[in-house]
């Protein structure tokens, strides 16, 4: 069993954790398509590609408080992917899925609720030695930390 991080957006980042922690890999997935849904289905299905049978996946939840242009696509996403997971889950593929709110995501990492990206990608590296240039995988690696530390609640 591997432990999946998913931090959903135009730009998805993921990463794939083992039972030890290790990394197994880290994308960043994007649609070549802006056409919508197509753009939403696109994304969700190569996503779904990092997914195996029994692995334990964790999303950042939805930023409800955000405010802009750019909302409507990222609530389409991800649910496009929410959609994926339960038909995971509903094949037996996978046991569910954890959804973990941006603000606790931040506290799990940082230690407050509020933190900035780059205080984030800091904290990741400090606590976990893990590093990389992308926020949106760093965002994906400490959901696959939450998976593996907290486990599914």
């Amino acid at each position: 069993m591997n432990y999946v991080g998913i931090d959903p957006s135009t730009t998805t980042g993921i990463c794939v954790l083992n039972e030890d922690g290790e990394v197994i890999t880290t994308d960043e997935v994007k649609s070549d398509t802006k056409e919508e849904p197509q753009r939403f289905i696109e994304l969700a299905e190569q996503v779904v590609n990092y997914i195996e049978q029994g692995d334990k996946v964790t999303i950042e939840g939805f930023s409800y408080g955000s405010k802009g242009q750019g909302v409507s696509t990222q609530y389409g996403i991800g649910w496009a992917i929410r959609i994926k997971l339960v038909e995971l889950q509903e094949m037996n593929y996978i046991h569910g899925y954890t959804d973990v709110a941006p603000s606790a995501l931040k506290k799990f990492v940082t230690g407050k609720g509020n933190a900035a990206k780059d205080i984030i990608m800091r904290d990741v590296f400090k606590k976990w030695g893990f590093e990389n240039n992308s926020n949106n995988i760093c965002d994906a690696y400490a959901l696959a930390r939450f998976g593996l530390e907290k486990g599914m609640e």
